[in-house]
């Protein structure tokens, strides 16, 4: 037995358990699609409320900043509490949230319902993969539930493109926000009337220093780097906040093995499957940004496409992806493990980063964009599949939430992370041709052609990551299936 099937298991939720994964799915499909929703109605609520380019930043940073901060506390608050309480909460709460930022007559109260948002976020989301962690036990049906899973997590965001690109053009840019609602309050009922309310026993006590230092660690790192994106590595606070974050991550992995009852138990970290998991889902989050923003720039600013056409032109990426993801998650993983998998698919999407490189101005989306994109969507369908599951593999049921909110946490740092660094070098190497090519005053084409190098230069950035990511994962993910891991864990566990 894994010390899943150890866990105490619901018959209520196990009769129930594809339905409550289409409840699950449609919570995590909320989550994802808020942020390149979101991105897409920047520009018309600028507009409308009147704030400057350099606050705009802020509608963004705001939610990064209470979800990735936080994410750890609402998963740990998951396992002490019952996952179905605080999903429920975190729905609601996320619902009211989008209402207040959608009715919002400032920046200020725009800006404060996103950090809502977020806050509310980081309690949804990894209820919502520890509740998947749970329902799902017997290894062929947890296969195929990650899987979609999976597919949801990785296809999401392409989706909220066109979808975001539709609302702003036919409705309104507040109805980027307004509709979580039709979201989040049917699958708050069904939560109610699908899921057993009932903890897992041997619930854990909260960590108080680890909460204090893990999310103001957290908040001083995704901070520092946004900072670093709009004011530069070397301001003095994007120096301070990301120091800061080292010294108190420092300070948690320090009190993570003292204390009795850790927020984040070191075992779930250092378990090899575990570890490469989680390493995977921050570097192809780091990586992956490349392809939503640089693309996204290009279709729109280069090739001139509408927000409507750009989302439809990203289809094609999240139908590879759930299609991956699904083929992934039940028939190659359960056979091949994580190890061949996920190292090969950074390989598929370095590759993906090397053809996108090659764009220029004149290219033409079937023959320079979609190839790539759909060799990328390859990739993250199989990182995604087999990432989130192996992440959150072997845990005990009482500590699902914490797993689950690292393998989030993850993904939101990498995120960060990425979004300052290529956005950085996208920067600077737009700059550096401007003033290689300054013989005259820019003309439109030269400047066209400089942010195309811009975003080309990011491409190549990516590819590094992914290529760094396939070796890095291969060195640590350990060979075997889920089961042999399984098996080697409980061994482990018996021994000791």
């Amino acid at each position: 037995m894994t010390p899943e099937q150890h866990a105490p298991h619901s018959e209520h939720n196990h009769s129930r358990r594809w339905l409550i994964l289409a409840l699950l799915g449609l919570a995590q499909l909320m989550v994802v699609l808020d942020a390149t929703i979101v991105n897409i109605a920047l520009p018309s609520s600028q507009a409308d409320l009147g704030f400057s380019d350099g606050n705009r930043q802020w509608i963004v940073t705001a939610y990064a900043l209470a979800f990735g901060s936080l994410l750890l506390l609402g998963g740990r608050l998951g396992d002490m509490v019952g996952r179905r309480r605080i999903f429920v909460v975190g729905l609601l709460g996320f619902a009211a949230a989008s209402a207040l930022g959608g009715a919002a007559q400032s920046f200020g109260v725009l800006v404060g319902a996103r950090g809502l948002q977020g806050a509310f976020g980081a309690l949804l989301a990894p209820s919502a993969l520890g509740l998947l962690t749970v329902t799902f036990t017997d290894p062929k049906e947890r296969s195929k539930a990650f899987g979609i899973f999976g597919a949801i997590a990785g296809g999401g965001a392409a989706v909220g493109l066109l979808l975001g690109g539709v609302l702003t053009e036919y409705l309104s840019w507040r109805w980027c926000l307004y509709v979580n609602l039709l979201f989040a309050i049917p699958v708050a009922a069904g939560a109610l009337a699908l899921l057993d309310p009932a903890r897992a026993p041997g619930a854990p006590r909260l960590d108080i220093p680890g909460v204090i230092t893990a999310s103001l660690g957290l908040f001083g790192l995704v901070f520092g780097f946004s900072r670093a994106e709009s004011d530069g590595w070397g301001d003095p606070l994007t120096l301070f906040s990301l120091g800061a974050a080292l010294v108190l991550l420092v300070l948690f992995t320090v009190i993570q093995r003292r204390v009795k009852s850790p927020l984040l138990p070191p075992p779930i970290v250092t378990d090899r499957a575990r570890g490469g998991a989680f390493v995977a889902l921050a570097l192809s989050s780091a990586g992956i940004y490349a392809v939503f923003l640089f693309l996204t720039f290009f279709l729109q600013g280069t090739l001139d496409m509408s927000p409507v056409t750009t989302g439809l032109a990203f289809l094609p990426m999240p139908v590879t992806i759930v299609t991956t993801a699904t083929t992934t998650g039940v028939l190659l993983l359960p056979r091949f493990g994580p190890r061949p998998l996920i190292p090969t698919a950074m390989l598929l999407i370095a590759a993906a980063m090397v053809y996108l490189a090659q764009l220029e101005a004149t290219s033409h989306y079937v023959t320079g964009a979609l190839p790539g994109m759909v060799i990328a969507g390859m990739g993250m369908g199989m990182i995604f599949a087999a990432g989130l599951q192996t992440a959150t593999s072997g845990v005990p049921s009482h500590d699902a939430g914490v797993a689950s909110a690292t393998a989030n946490t993850m993904q939101q740092v990498g995120a960060a992370v990425g979004t300052a660094l290529l956005s950085t070098f996208a920067a600077s190497a737009t700059k550096d041709f401007l003033a290689g090519h300054a013989a005259g005053p820019p003309q439109p084409a030269l400047i066209e052609a400089a942010q195309v190098h811009g975003y080309t230069t990011g491409f190549w950035i990516a590819a590094g990551i992914f290529a760094g990511g396939a070796l890095i994962t291969a060195l640590l993910l350990p060979s075997g299936t889920p089961a042999q891991h399984a098996e080697s864990r409980l061994a482990s566990a018996v021994a000791s």
